[in-house]
Parts: structure tokens; C-alpha cells; sequence
């Protein structure tokens, strides 16, 4: 139930028609907050609820908010989506916020997109037009308020509009002329380790039972595993994002790429719906899955830019044609392969792992045809013992400790390879 509706109540959003239960949204005010919610920290304001009203045949979005701001709103297909881009600003709403919705409305996901860059994604049910958007002044004890309209409209007129967002955005793409990815450093090291915290910004990805996000695990185990790697003096160490910053699955590839990585170690926290299930996974790359749940895992993860609301392009198939391409693909998993077993024998000597600790699937974030790579996923937030070692701190100085001989290994194996040729 959203918002709006528990304002209301039961009975009264069951009498109400869509026009009446519309004006309502705008003119009843917010459900009383703390005074510190409300107020923007330093320039950043703050979104103190957000609520949907309406039925099928029209469905209102409304969010309010501390101070005005500028928005930009476009539309996704397959699936359908609505994604409302926002300058920074700070999300304090309830837990259960844009868990469900109304009408094609089905539910909402709100975060940090990129630096100085929040955003705002609409799942739908069914293709909308967006009628109209608007951004309120606050005033006469009234907040600044987002607002949203969608109607019904056909699949055709919908598509018409997410291919014209294509072209402006392809069009803009053409015209930045470098990367917006931190640009590669001299290497100083032996080797070049990419690590690749997973999810992050408006993507939280799993979420424990004690309420711990996965977004937030990654991105700390990634930074004790960092200062090890590079207090070896052995290596460079890359990571892919290093805050609450949402980074896309091709740009963290292609982030590994410009890098020009030794080896790409992406780095997860589990969830499953049994929550006896424990235990850290290894996976690499497979077009064909291990099993179901590694294809479900795969699947899940692969996700993350629809969830972000990213317009996800059919890749080029005509690139693995190339001979030599697929030939070096060919190495490049066998090589994580290699990997992979370091990682599962060193890990298992200290962390409690999965029944079946190496599994395969097709991660699409392990699918440089140049870079060995390796997902982990470290525990299960849904097990509440894995949850509580996922953050303890000495529980992953020690699995970091476990995964750097695993590095340091496979690339002892490489070295005694090329030597002994």
C-alpha cells in the first residue's frame, strides 16, 4: 500500500473516484515527518514522500520535496518504464516506499544515479503516455511537489517515444568526446586487478533480513580487499565505482578494458528465498548455466541496468564471428577458470562455502573477451548468520586475506606457464 493510500485509508481511497483521489494527492498535506527530513542538507534537497493515486485510466506520481527542482522525464520500453532524472538530492522515505503502486503504476525505485545525479524509475504494467509533468514551488505550508500523469496509450506510440529518447541520447553520446569513466593511470605494479563492487546508486541489489543492502557490502569488503592488493606492492588496483554511485554493466566491462586489466574480480552478496541457504560462490563465465539457480543468479544480476532504468541495447552479434576474437575469448575463460579454482580452495580454507562452490553462468559483467574474470558472491543477506559476517570487519579481513593468495596464485600459474613454454 503506498503512501497515499494509508492518508486516506481504506474505505475513503475505496469511495473515491480518480479525479477526486488525484486532487487529493496535491491537496492534502504530507504525512508528518521529522523536522530534519524535510530539510535540505547543505544544496541537496531532500524527497520526504512519494506516493501513486489514480486507477487505469489515469495514475498520478507525485513526490514531495524540500525545494524545486529541475526534472527530466523519458520513457523505456522492455519492460515498460518511466524514469524521472533529478539534480542530487537526498531520498528520506519509509522502507517500503514504491514497493507497490496503482493502476500500470506497479511500483517505483528511487537512488543515486551518478555523481551529482539522482533518479527516479516507474516500473509498468502496461505502455502510458505521459500527459503531463510538473514541478511544483513550495509555499502557503505546502512543499515543492513532483508531479506526474500517465494515461493509457498503445504499444506503437510508446515505442515511438523511447526510440526518440535513443536518438537524443546517441546523438549527445556522439558529442562528448571522451569517457566519463576515471581515465587509466600508468601501471606501477606487475599486474593490473580490477575490482568491481557490485550494484550501487539507485540499484541496492539484495537486501538481508536485518536490513543490510548489498550495495553497501560490496562496496566495503571491496576496500579491504584493495588496501591488501595494494599494500603487496604487486599490483594496481582499479575499482569500478568507490561510493554510492550506480555504474552500468557495459561501462563497468568497459572500465576493466581501459584499464587494461590482468584480471576482473566482480563482487556480490547473495539472496535466496530459503534462508537456511549459506555460504560464498564462485562464478564465471558460461553461455551455458551450471544449473538453475546459477541461471536465475546470472539472470538477476543481469538486471541491474533495467532496474536503473538504463535503455538496454541488443548487443552486436556479429562480433563473436571473428575468429581470433573467439579465440581469445576461448583463453580468456579458460583462464578465469584457473582463477576460479584458486579462489574456491583459498576461500574454503577460512569461509564457509556453497554446496557447489564454482558454478558457470552468463554474467554479462564477466563477458570481456580479453579480461579472466571471476564473480564472487560472499554470503547469503538472506542468512542471518552470513548476514552478521558480511559486515564484520574481521570476518572480511580474513576472507580478504583467503582471496589474495588466490590472486597471488594465479598469477604464479600464468608466470610458470609462459616460462615453461
Amino acid at each position: 500500500m503506498t503512501s497515499a493510500t494509508k492518508l486516506m485509508g481504506e474505505s475513503t481511497a475505496g469511495r473515491l473516484g480518480p479525479v477526486a483521489a488525484l486532487l487529493l494527492a496535491l491537496a492534502v498535506p504530507p504525512p508528518a515527518v521529522a523536522a530534519a527530513s524535510t530539510t535540505a542538507v547543505g544544496d541537496i534537497p531532500v524527497v520526504f514522500d512519494a506516493r501513486v493515486v489514480g486507477d487505469r485510466q489515469r495514475v498520478r506520481f507525485v513526490a514531495d520535496i524540500s525545494a524545486k527542482v529541475e526534472a527530466t522525464v523519458f520513457t523505456l520500453a522492455d519492460p515498460y518504464r518511466i524514469v524521472v532524472d533529478l539534480p542530487e538530492v537526498r531520498f528520506a522515505l519509509p522502507d517500503d516506499a514504491g514497493s507497490s503502486g496503482r493502476g500500470p503504476m506497479s511500483a517505483f525505485r528511487y537512488g543515486l544515479f551518478a555523481q551529482g545525479k539522482s533518479r527516479i524509475v516507474i516500473d509498468l504494467t502496461a505502455p502510458v503516455e505521459v500527459d503531463k509533468s510538473f514541478v511544483t514551488d513550495a509555499g502557503q505550508g505546502q512543499p515543492a511537489r513532483l508531479v506526474l500523469d500517465a494515461v493509457p496509450t498503445t504499444r506503437e506510440k510508446f515505442l515511438a517515444q523511447a526510440r526518440l529518447y535513443r536518438r537524443n541520447q546517441d546523438l549527445a553520446a556522439a558529442q562528448l568526446a571522451d569517457r566519463t569513466l576515471a581515465a587509466p593511470t600508468q601501471p606501477m605494479g606487475e599486474h593490473v586487478v580490477v575490482l568491481d563492487p557490485g550494484h550501487g546508486g539507485i540499484d541496492s541489489g539484495a537486501h538481508g533480513r536485518g536490513g543490510t543492502l548489498e550495495k553497501t557490502v560490496t562496496l566495503a569488503f571491496a576496500k579491504v580487499f584493495a588496501a591488501k592488493l595494494k599494500a603487496t606492492g604487486r599490483y594496481d588496483v582499479f575499482m569500478t565505482r568507490t561510493d554510492d554511485t550506480f555504474v552500468s554493466l557495459g561501462d563497468r566491462v568497459a572500465f576493466a578494458r581501459d584499464h587494461d586489466a590482468d584480471l576482473l574480480l566482480s563482487i556480490h552478496a547473495n539472496s535466496f528465498y530459503g534462508a537456511a541457504v549459506r555460504g560464498a560462490t564462485v562464478y564465471t563465465v558460461s553461455d551455458k548455466a551450471s544449473d538453475k539457480m546459477a541461471e536465475e543468479m546470472a539472470n538477476s544480476e543481469n538486471q541491474s541496468d533495467v532496474l536503473a532504468g538504463v535503455d538496454v541495447k541488443g548487443e552486436d552479434s556479429n562480433e563473436v564471428k571473428d575468429i581470433l576474437l573467439d579465440l581469445t575469448r576461448r583463453e580468456t575463460r579458460n583462464f578465469g577458470e584457473v582463477f576460479a579454482r584458486h579462489l574456491v580452495t583459498d576461500l574454503g580454507r577460512t569461509t564457509r562455502m556453497f554446496k557447489d562452490p564454482h558454478q558457470r553462468a552468463s554474467f554479462k559483467v564477466l563477458e570481456a573477451p580479453d579480461v579472466p574474470s571471476a564473480l564472487i558472491e560472499l554470503g547469503f543477506l538472506s542468512n542471518a548468520t552470513d548476514e552478521k559476517l558480511l559486515i564484520s570487519p574481521k570476518w572480511q579481513e580474513r576472507t580478504a586475506d583467503s582471496m589474495l593468495k588466490a590472486v597471488d596464485e594465479f598469477f604464479e600459474t600464468q608466470l610458470a606457464g609462459k616460462n615453461g613454454q
